[in-house]
């Protein structure tokens, strides 16, 4: 996969807005989505939607344990 970081910054906190990876194929060209992570948790975009499924930092710890 080719991820991108829409804002990079150095030895940088999440804040409540976050920030955004954009996702492609690793062709680069296609775009799959958007992950976007901020302190609450984790939201996952399809494609070009605004709006996803979301899951708090212990909902994915626990999955990512699982």
């Amino acid at each position: 996969m080719k991820v991108k970081i829409r804002n990079l910054g150095v030895d940088m906190e999440v804040k409540n807005k976050g920030t955004t990876l954009d996702v492609y194929k690793p062709d680069g060209k296609t775009r799959l989505g958007d992950l976007k992570i901020s302190k609450s948790g984790l939201m996952w975009c399809n494609g070009k939607a605004q709006t996803g499924p979301k899951a708090t930092w212990q909902e994915f710890i626990d999955w990512m344990n699982s």
